[in-house]
């Protein structure tokens, strides 16, 4: 398949459309193949036929699902394990100190899939319950797929996902077997809130102490960029604590954020001491 055809151009200008997300040249290849169970579904035998029907004015549903199928939903447990253990070490002290009056903390997992990243920080809270003892703290998991929303509240993960990145002492402690799934605990899972959300939209309500917003924004434009961080200023607190992921900067992307020197890999806001 060309992957440079008008089929497969308007059919990932879709996915723009919807979220603000670009299909990068790298995962352009995959057009076909990540839409094959829609072209399935509707008995459909070619991009330039699914383009065709996808672009009629009744066709909202479909639309909505080659957006959905063409969302990266990659994710695992405690993906990248140095940046989960300084925050739960050094990241969610440095916030506990600065938190002991109120004794509530409120974390934001913006473009959390699946919700394993979410969980993953729920995990870590949970690992010190005399810690945590007395405090109030609000996680909120959000992401532009109503699908991985959808699982992430149901909290129920196959075997191959809770092999990536979870020890097995978590497995067997915060989670049931169901089948040939495993099944978050509902103590565990009443602690994470989960909702629908464009991070391009206003954010959620409230401010937030720590923000991870990992691996998402490199599928924005640099424009589009500006714009999340935008939003990630105006949603967390003034010596708040902001998560990029392993690949991602504020480097010409923006002046709020400047790197934490005593955090390496989290962000403060500028000017904060």
């Amino acid at each position: 398949m060309d992957v440079t055809s008008l089929a497969a151009r308007s059919l990932s200008g879709l996915l723009e459309q919807a979220t603000g997300q670009q299909l990068v040249t790298g995962r352009r290849w995959r057009i076909e193949t990540a839409l094959q169970p829609v072209m399935r579904a509707h008995g459909i035998t070619s991009l330039d036929q699914l383009a065709g029907m996808a672009f009629q004015p009744a066709a909202h549903d479909l639309r909505n699902e080659v957006v959905e199928a063409l969302l990266n939903h990659e994710t695992s447990f405690f993906r990248d394990l140095a940046s989960f253990r300084l925050l739960g070490t050094e990241g969610l002290e440095t916030m506990a100190r600065r938190r002991t009056a109120q004794k509530r903390l409120r974390i934001w997992s913006a473009g959390c899939s699946t919700g394993q990243e979410a969980y993953s920080v729920a995990l870590l809270l949970a690992a010190r319950p005399d810690r945590w003892a007395g405090w109030t703290i609000e996680i909120l998991g959000t992401d532009v797929s109503p699908a991985a929303i959808g699982q992430a509240r149901d909290g129920l993960y196959s075997q191959f996902e809770v092999q990536r990145g979870l020890p097995i002492g978590e497995l067997l402690a915060r989670f049931d077997p169901e089948g040939e799934a495993w099944r978050i605990k509902p103590a565990l899972r009443s602690r994470v809130m989960f909702s629908v959300h464009n991070l391009l939209d206003r954010p959620p309500e409230g401010v937030f102490d720590i923000i991870l917003c990992r691996n998402v924004l490199l599928y924005f434009t640099a424009e589009r960029r500006r714009a999340v961080f935008d939003r990630l200023t105006a949603a967390m607190a003034a010596d708040g604590l902001l998560i990029l992921g392993a690949g991602e900067t504020i480097l010409d992307q923006s002046e709020a954020f400047e790197p934490d020197p005593d955090l390496r890999g989290f962000y403060r806001r500028t000017g904060q001491a």
